[in-house]
């Protein structure tokens, strides 16, 4: 059974975040020593807004982005699997993120969209057989009553070599990608939005992956034998 099919609801009935959204999870694993060592690490400020923002670059730049990488097993999925792999996609990035502000007191979930996104390459679309990409992961950080958005999933190196515009995080303006990059072309389209979650909800995931992408199996090993960075590369030349 998936464990965060009950867990969805992340607002207290007296209003601000709910105890679960400081809590450990499966795969938000905010307990695990690696986690809570790389959060004490790089949360660097002396307000939990300058924290975040520290944690927040300190995932986006340390993890490199790799959309080959994806492992849909619960291990592969957990914070601390991106911790010890240092690469990631946008779910797991957004999972490390949201686990290592909770293991220092900042309550924070995982928001979900499909996206169609236009930074894709060959490999992919002969394989995914689309451009739109469901279930893209960030993370929602509960900072001076609110809940911002954040996400933390390319990191600087990529968006250099590419083109593409960085997105930044300052704890009050929500950190979502960009439509358009440095070019001009278009680049992020939000098309439909899943809600918030305690945990990632793995086996939705897993189910629309199914629907969605229906050579999943077979295209996860040709991606993971791939070099995302080299097929970039050979999209923007």
């Amino acid at each position: 059974m998936d464990s965060t099919t009950n867990n969805r609801q992340t607002a207290s009935p007296l209003g601000g975040p709910a105890t679960s959204t400081l809590a450990p999870a499966d795969m938000v694993d905010s307990d695990h020593p690696a986690v809570q060592a790389f959060a004490q690490t790089h949360a660097s400020g002396d307000t939990p807004r300058a924290r975040a923002v520290a944690l927040y670059y300190a995932v986006r730049d340390g993890f490199r982005y790799d959309p080959y990488c994806v492992d849909l097993s619960p291990q592969g999925m957990r914070a601390s699997t991106v911790l010890a792999q240092g690469v990631g996609w946008c779910v797991t990035k957004a999972a490390l993120l949201t686990a290592a502000c909770r293991s220092i007191g900042i309550p924070a979930r995982l928001g979900f969209a499909d996206v169609r996104n236009h930074l894709s390459t060959q490999r992919m679309r002969e394989l995914m057989k689309t451009d739109e990409f469901v279930w893209h992961g960030y993370a929602e950080l509960w900072l001076e009553g609110a809940w911002r958005k954040a996400t933390p999933a390319f990191n600087i190196e990529l968006c250099t070599r590419y083109g593409l515009l960085p997105l930044e995080f300052n704890g009050v303006d929500d950190s979502i990608y960009h439509p358009f990059d440095a070019q001009g072309q278009r680049h992020m389209e939000y098309l439909r939005d899943h809600g918030s979650f305690d945990d990632i909800p793995l086996q939705r995931i897993h189910d629309d992956f199914a629907k969605y992408y229906p050579g999943w199996g077979t295209s996860e090993t040709a991606l993971t034998r791939a070099d995302f960075d080299a097929d970039v590369a050979k999209e923007v030349r």
